[in-house]
């Protein structure tokens, strides 16, 4: 690309739509660095659709100047944004477009000045900034641009281009500054999905299209320098969207493991679970009819689901109207998945947004449920701490009034609805509810899907782990059974009165009961409840109360 000292909105929109398509090739990879083991990292996902949001609303933007563009593309993030990766690099969009205001075109020391304030405003944004995570990257990226921009003020490829390289030494140094990453021998999955999409726009900047399109980043690791080098290396698709499909397979000697092989590769999020005559079937996919034919090869089918994962909330709307219309003038709308706690939720009342582990429900459609409600109050329960940022921006953009209790997990949510009194008003039962979340501990027993060292524990891939309240990995072994109870006894439930066991897909009901029985006779002065949560990919989730 010819080199200029001018640059225009298209020029920003498609400087984005290749770090969009840069950081498409590396979404695996990111969602694989994840510091705990589960199965369900999902920060490269999130952000990915996130700049898809992004591009989608630039391409409507009816206005080639910078500002315009930037303004659309600034509202897009934030509509589109899905967990706390995508809600931070929303205010990095922000800041750009706060930075690029009043401009119909931009040179180097513009785009300078609105990489600082990105950095800033991405960092006001969080209550409690860490460092080591993506807010240092951008922060270190800026600093680089700015110090860039003194020699060569004019220079928006250099600029960028020292950005960059600041940008990937900086994520080289995450483990450095936060003992969780260095731990786990992983550099931040954020900061390393930022640099990914600097790096894209600067390679669409220096016109280095055919490496775009053949080619594939290389991720910075925390075992070895930073580099400039990329791989060549074909690019292979992460399938963002697709079908949530979903079946009970009935028939004679049945091989749920020979049925995993086979479905392995075919899609993601797969849970396969059962025995010889009956299999639960749980499946991410863009061609459910080629899994459905090969189901229907080994028996018989029943209980189908097929669900559009991009289109979750429609077909909820009239329901929602229903729900709402007994709730007065507030409704509760809480962010669930596995039928079991999703019907959990809706017999309390409250409207469900489907999304959680795997599936990050974006701000847009979130907004789009309390939108469609009747009620002018709305309090939103996002259950999920990869959830609570993403929920917090809808009172922005609303006329009604919203208010986020910040439950970080199912449990949290579940004790904060039973709390909740429709007479009341909405400020003590705001007040009411953020009190109930305290008085519960969330215990999650699920399977590491990595090797790492976690708290001191060396744990291997495919062992099973404990997890409390969503941030303390407090036990591993090869029983689920083992670390349920061991990761309980860690959780402090001496003084609990009450112990909600909700088991999930791929535990059939009769280990359930046998897995309450023997909490029974463990803790045999508590109330232990078995409910059917039917989440995939967790073994059991726990409340102790």
């Amino acid at each position: 690309m010819k080199r200029t000292s001018s640059w225009n909105g298209n020029d920003l929109r498609d400087m984005f739509a290749a770090g969009s398509n840069w950081l498409e090739k590396s979404v695996a990879d990111i969602n694989a660095i994840n510091v705990f083991p589960v199965p369900d990292g999902d920060t490269g996902t999130n952000m990915l659709l996130t700049l898809r949001s992004v591009i989608e609303e630039a391409d409507r933007a009816n206005d080639n100047t910078t500002s315009v563009m930037a303004k659309a593309m600034s509202h897009g993030a934030l509509l589109g944004a899905r967990g706390n990766s995508g809600v931070i690099l929303s205010q990095i969009f922000r800041g750009l477009s706060r930075g690029l205001d009043g401009k119909d075109t931009f040179n180097g020391v513009d785009w300078m000045k609105a990489m600082v304030l990105a950095a800033k405003t991405a960092r006001e944004g969080l209550s409690n900034p860490v460092e080591g995570t993506i807010l240092t990257v951008i922060r270190d990226a800026s600093m680089a641009a700015q110090k860039q921009a003194e020699k060569h003020p004019d220079n928006l490829i250099d600029i960028v281009e020292a950005a960059v390289n600041e940008a990937r030494e900086s994520v080289a140094r995450t483990p450095n500054l936060l003992p969780a990453l260095r731990e786990a021998g992983v550099v931040d999955a954020g900061g390393l999905g930022l640099y990914v999409i600097l790096d894209g726009a600067l390679r669409y900047l220096k016109g280095e299209i055919e490496e775009l399109q053949s080619r594939k980043p290389q991720m910075v690791s925390a075992s070895m320098p930073a580099t400039k080098n990329i791989n060549l290396i074909p690019t292979e698709e992460e399938e963002a969207y697709g079908y949530c499909t979903n079946f009970l397979l009935e028939g004679e000697n049945l091989d749920p493991e020979k049925i995993r092989r086979k479905l392995d590769g075919r899609g993601q999020s797969l849970v396969v679970a059962g025995d010889e005559t009956n299999v639960r079937v749980h499946i991410h996919t863009y061609d459910p009819g080629s899994i459905l034919a090969y189901a229907t090869s080994l028996g018989t089918l029943h209980q189908i689901q097929i669900q559009n994962m991009d289109d979750q909330h429609v077909g909820f709307k009239e329901m929602q109207r229903q729900r709402s219309a007994l709730q007065g003038d507030t409704a509760v709308v809480a962010v669930a998945f596995g039928e079991g706690m999703i019907k959990v939720f809706e017999s309390l009342g409250a409207v469900v947004v489907r999304g959680g582990q795997t599936m990050n429900p974006s701000v847009k459609e979130i907004l789009s449920v309390v939108n469609s409600l009747d009620t002018s109050k709305v309090i939103i329960l996002p259950n999920n701490k990869n959830i609570v940022l993403t929920a917090a921006q809808i009172k922005e953009l609303t006329q009604k009034q919203v208010e986020m209790i910040p439950s970080r997990t199912l449990p949290q949510g579940v004790t904060a609805l039973l709390t909740y009194n429709y007479e009341s008003p909405i400020e003590e039962n705001v007040a009411n509810m953020n009190e109930a979340i305290k008085r519960v501990k969330s215990v999650e027993i699920t399977k590491a899907a990595r090797s790492t060292q976690v708290n001191g524990m060396k744990i291997k891939q495919g062992q099973i782990i404990g997890i409390i309240d969503d941030s303390d990995l407090v036990a591993c072994g090869d029983s689920v059974m083992g670390v349920l109870m061991d990761s309980l006894a860690k959780a402090g439930i001496e003084p609990a009165e009450v112990i909600t066991l909700y088991y999930g897909a791929d535990i059939n009901p009769h280990d359930a009961e046998k897995a309450a029985q023997a909490l029974r006779g463990k803790y045999p002065n508590k109330q232990i409840d078995v409910v059917n949560g039917g989440q995939p990919h967790y073994f059991y989730i726990a409340a102790v109360e």
